[in-house]
């Protein structure tokens, strides 16, 4: 069959994806195998796949079929998670569309049309995921609505309940007037933002009548929500304030609504800090409402769940609350209340979910008290809270996420975990009408606790309570309940799969989700849920922007792999994404992983034409033998690094060992090396030989591009066998001597054909030789290769140079080329000194780069090595340069 000209990714990865899921290849039952355990971070039901995903799953892909080349019984978990904000958006939208609203449907209606839309729609990441050639146990897909799973979070729900853990408490909560919903505070995304500061005057009632500023008798306040003056309860001075001494006691007016609030004094309030007077809203910050519980103060809520004014706000009643601000601040200024408006910088608090300003509200709700929780979790990431990864439980990949978490651990809140929502775990709790709760799994044992409270107690008049979980509380039972560990206790899956090796994931869920399963797995399998951590980078634009649809920044992953194929798109990605380093994404690393491909593709149409050529002739010591032995033991070198790369989840590193590899060590060096002459025969021995050499870097490189791995493999042998299922071998220990002996002989033909480009000699007109050496007996065990590559018409030892010859000088060592063309020897020199003037100047530039503290300190490591790398290029450039012009 005669091969495409290029690679044709689309219709291989069509092909092989089937045959390997048709082979069950990605299954996993439990055996005398190690095991190797992935349990993929369930994406939310609503999602698509972008670069995160991209990223994300590559690692998770390579890591496993990475495990099961090692001969381990690789188990990797797909499913997705319920999203109940997200998804509970989306059907309320689809709704819309309809001419629905949510408020004209009955909850059970509601969640008809829920299931409705997640049939349809939920799911569809999984399957764009087979496209990135993701080896996933497909029979394994969990959903966290499963009835199974339903059952566990309701029976942790209970169970933390009964410990006294879970409790129902009236606390200050972060509202999303979106969603409406509360949120937790790991859902609020602070950003820097520029307000206006409103520095407004209050009247003082002091008992004898109002008086104004001008009697001395007004108390200013500072504040950005001048909105929220309506619910104001007090205000508040330092009490070792001069200012305002004789003012304690007495009352202020509250603008524009005229209500009298007393005036208090506690340390709380900074004395230099803006007035120094401090407006109390109690209702609308979780400060406020700390000093309106010391004071009894009053707590008027002045918003509606959807963010607008109240009728408790008295003015402007039903104005959504941005607007309202303005026109506040418009009326305060007409009626002489505003003193001045400065610009201020502050940081405000944004929902995660729909990007809209949160409000803090006091709130009746759902906790989960975390100290108790939290104390096992540190101790296994963090021994004795110490940064010390020998004697840690779970190692976190890069360690630098170890301090994030032990600060976050350390400081722990207790934990909001209901939600206004109907799609989700509905809280298993019911009222009875004095207003007595009882948490039960099912409603059938709540109704059995109230009669045995009451036994006259009317069933039918318990209610359940309407709110839903967090989403994060049903997640967090993730890497257990996958394998049915809590809902079948000591199934053979939990036995076998649990603790898993590797979690996977973004360093920004560390506190939603990977604290929290720890936490939820020493509570109940009573050990860690996890050997590893592996904390991928965010993927950036070449400006250093994260990707997102709102920039319009985000490339459309599908119509790249469209573009480039599923192997090009992970190498793309792969190739600079060390651990915990974000990523700046540009297409042209897919094109580079395009270029690999074709590289390969190329090796292998040169490897079949050489197929018909084989012939029994006998190789005996010359440049084959040294070409095999020496790549022979350069696999080897790179078999054991790449082995100790991926233990120390340095994949991309590992990534670009194999690709120097590949292109030149076996494309650009061996392959040259053993090429037979136009229409000559190549030893079979030689063909075997190169086969076996190609074969194993396609094993090496197959859980990073596994379709052309594959193809390429097939191509090569007529095999029942496939690529994905074959084992990888220990590594040979390589022979040093070879080694060195190669590196040599590539850096001398290197040297030479540089040499012949600057006297304009051509590849094809041959030159002689001379060499002046220390090591002659070295240099004369590869003089055949080394005549054949720079096309040598002879090679001979001098001890002396050779008159009119070109001269080198190549570690050392002495090469003196002549040539039937003239040496314009005044030229080469002029030509060596321009050269030469040129390396030392960009030698200059980047030694300064890297004398710069603070482009190393904060330098990407691959970006590090690559001016390190210049830097060694450019000096052994004019050592060469300089050695050669001394002998003009």
């Amino acid at each position: 069959m005669e091969l495409s000209k290029n690679f044709e990714p689309g219709a291989v990865e069509e092909k092989w994806y089937s045959h390997w899921v048709a082979k069950n290849y990605f299954g996993s039952k439990p055996d005398d195998r190690e095991a190797y355990t992935i349990v993929m971070p369930p994406p939310n039901v609503t999602g698509v796949l972008h670069m995160g995903h991209a990223l994300n799953n590559t690692i998770q892909d390579i890591l496993i079929r990475h495990a099961r080349m090692q001969g381990k019984n690789a188990c990797w978990v797909p499913g997705t998670d319920h999203a109940s904000i997200a998804t509970e958006a989306k059907v309320v939208a689809m709704l819309r569309e309809r001419g629905i609203t949510k408020s004209s449907l009955s909850r059970e209606a509601f969640l008809a049309y829920a299931w409705e839309w997640k049939e349809k729609y939920g799911g569809i990441i999984l399957q764009q995921l087979k496209k990135l050639g993701c080896s996933l146990d497909w029979d394994r897909t969990s959903f966290t609505m499963d009835p199974h799973y339903y059952a566990s979070v309701m029976k942790v729900f209970v169970d933390l309940h009964n410990k006294g853990i879970i409790y129902r408490g009236k606390r200050m909560i972060n509202w999303d007037v979106s969603a409406l919903t509360a949120l937790s505070d790991e859902e609020v995304i602070r950003k820097e933002t520029q307000q206006k500061l409103y520095y407004i005057r209050y009247k003082i009632d002091s008992g004898e009548g109002l008086t104004d500023d001008e009697g001395n008798d007004a108390i200013t306040i500072a504040t950005v929500r001048p909105e929220t003056i309506m619910g104001d309860a007090a205000i508040c001075v330092n009490p070792n304030d001069e200012r305002y001494k004789h003012l304690h006691g007495k009352y202020a007016v509250v603008p524009l609504i005229n209500r009298r609030i007393p005036i208090i004094a506690d340390e709380y309030v900074t004395i230099d800090f803006g007035t120094g007077a401090l407006k109390v809203t109690p209702a609308h910050d979780v400060n406020d409402y700390m000093l309106g519980q010391k004071f009894q103060l009053e707590v008027i809520d002045v918003f509606n769940d959807d963010g607008t004014l109240s009728e408790a706000a008295q003015i402007f009643v039903g104005e959504e609350r941005f607007a309202a601000r303005k026109k506040i601040a418009a009326t305060l200024e007409e009626q002489g209340f505003i003193e001045k408006i400065e610009t201020y910088k502050s940081e405000v608090g944004y929902s995660e979910r729909t990007d809209t300003v949160v409000e803090p509200r006091l709130s009746m709700q759902w906790w989960v008290s975390m100290p108790k929780l939290a104390a096992p979790a540190l101790e296994a990431v963090i021994p004795n809270v110490q940064t010390d990864d020998a004697t840690a439980a779970i190692q976190f990949v890069p360690a630098k996420f170890k301090n994030v978490y032990r600060h976050w651990m350390e400081n722990i809140k207790d934990w909001c975990i209901s939600r206004q929502l109907w799609w989700g775990h509905r809280i298993p709790a019911w009222y009875d009408a004095d207003g007595n709760i009882y948490v039960a799994e099912t409603e059938a044992a709540a109704f059995a606790q109230a009669l045995a409270k009451n036994p006259t107690i009317d069933t039918a008049t318990l209610k359940q309570d309407e709110d839903c979980l967090d989403t994060w509380f049903s997640s967090w039972l993730w890497p257990f309940e996958v394998f049915r560990g809590l809902s079948e206790p000591g199934n053979p899956d939990i036995k076998y799969y649990y603790p898993t090796q590797t979690l996977v994931t973004a360093p920004e869920i560390i506190f939603f989700w990977v604290a929290r399963m720890v936490m939820s797995g020493f509570e109940y399998m009573q050990q860690k849920p996890f050997e590893a951590v592996y904390f991928t980078g965010i993927v950036r634009d070449k400006q250093g922007r994260k990707m997102s649809k709102s920039l319009g920044n985000s490339p459309d992953l599908l119509a790249l792999i469209e573009q480039y194929g599923a192997d090009a798109t992970r190498f793309g990605v792969m190739i600079a994404s060390p651990a915990g380093n974000d990523i700046l994404f540009d297409e042209s690393a897919l094109e580079q992983g395009r270029n690999f491909n074709n590289k390969m593709w190329n090796a292998l149409k040169l490897i079949k034409l050489w197929e018909a050529r084989q012939s029994d002739i006998e190789v005996a010591g010359g440049t084959e033998t040294f070409a095999m032995a020496w790549f022979e033991c350069r696999l080897a070198q790179v078999s054991a690094e790449v082995a100790l790369l991926m233990g120390q989840f340095k994949l991309s590193e590992a990534l670009k060992v194999l690709y120097t590899l590949v292109w030149d060590d076996f494309c650009s060096w061996y392959l040259e090396w053993i090429k037979p002459g136009m229409e000559q025969p190549i030893s079979t021995a030689v063909y075997k030989k190169t086969i076996e050499f190609f074969n194993a870097q396609l094993l090496l490189l197959h859980p990073f591009i596994p379709f052309v791995t594959e193809e390429i493999f097939h191509q090569l042998l007529a095999t029942e066998e496939d690529l994905c299922t074959m084992q990888l071998s220990t590594p040979l220990r390589p022979d040093e001597e070879m080694l060195a002996k190669g590196s040599l002989l590539k850096t001398v033909i290197s040297g030479l054909r540089d040499v012949r480009n600057r006297q304009n000699i051509k590849p094809k007109d041959s030159i002689v030789l001379g060499i002046t050496t220390d090591d002659e007996k070295l240099f004369k065990s590869i003089s055949h290769l080394l005549a054949k590559q720079i096309n040598a018409a002879s090679i001979s030892f001098t001890k002396d140079p050779v008159p009119g010859a070109t001269a080198a000088i190549i570690n050392k060592n002495s090469f003196y080329i002549t040539s039937d063309l003239p040496v314009d020897l005044a030229n080469q020199k002029a030509t060596m000194e321009k050269e030469l003037t040129h390396l030392k100047g960009f030698l200059l530039s980047v030694e300064k780069k890297l004398a710069n503290d603070k482009f190393v300190q904060n330098a990407k490591p691959e970006v590090l090595a690559a001016e390190k790398k210049k830097q060694a290029d450019a000096h052994q450039k004019i050592n060469l340069l300089s050695e050669s012009l001394a002998t003009l």
